[in-house]
Order: structure tokens, then C-alpha cells, then sequence
């Protein structure tokens, strides 16, 4: 009981112990969650430049552009 007047979160040490255990959970969840993101998004478009630069990317972009206008005008 003298535990529980000292905490500064009011949480027993049974209870924190408890939170510690979730939140380290969701921070490991989320840090997972964020790599494979990354990851995706790298693979999806590199974020440092080829040989060629980045004339590659925006030339694909160009003709995906102009492959929609097309259809839509």
C-alpha cells in the first residue's frame, strides 16, 4: 500500500507493470507498421537517385499523366 501513495502516476506497481506491458506493445506494433510503410513507399519510388537521376521517374509519371488526360478528354 505505501507503493501506491508514492507513485506520482497513481498507478500500483501491479498496474503500471500492466500499462508498461501495452505500451510497449503498441510502440513495437507501430514501429513494424511504420518499417514495412517505408519500405513499400521506397520500393514504390526510390529516395535517392539512379544513375540517370530522376528524369526516369518523372518521364513515367509524364506518360501515366498524359495516358489519363487522354482518356478523359
Amino acid at each position: 500500500m505505501s507503493d501506491d501513495q508514492n507513485s506520482v502516476s497513481g498507478f500500483s506497481s501491479r498496474e503500471a507493470q500492466e500499462f508498461h506491458k501495452y505500451f510497449m506493445l503498441g510502440f513495437i506494433m507501430f514501429t513494424v507498421i511504420a518499417i514495412i510503410a517505408h519500405f513499400l513507399v521506397w520500393q514504390w519510388r526510390p529516395w535517392f537517385p539512379g544513375p540517370e537521376g530522376y528524369a526516369a521517374v518523372t518521364d513515367g509519371v509524364n506518360a501515366v499523366v498524359q495516358g489519363a488526360l487522354t482518356r478523359f478528354s
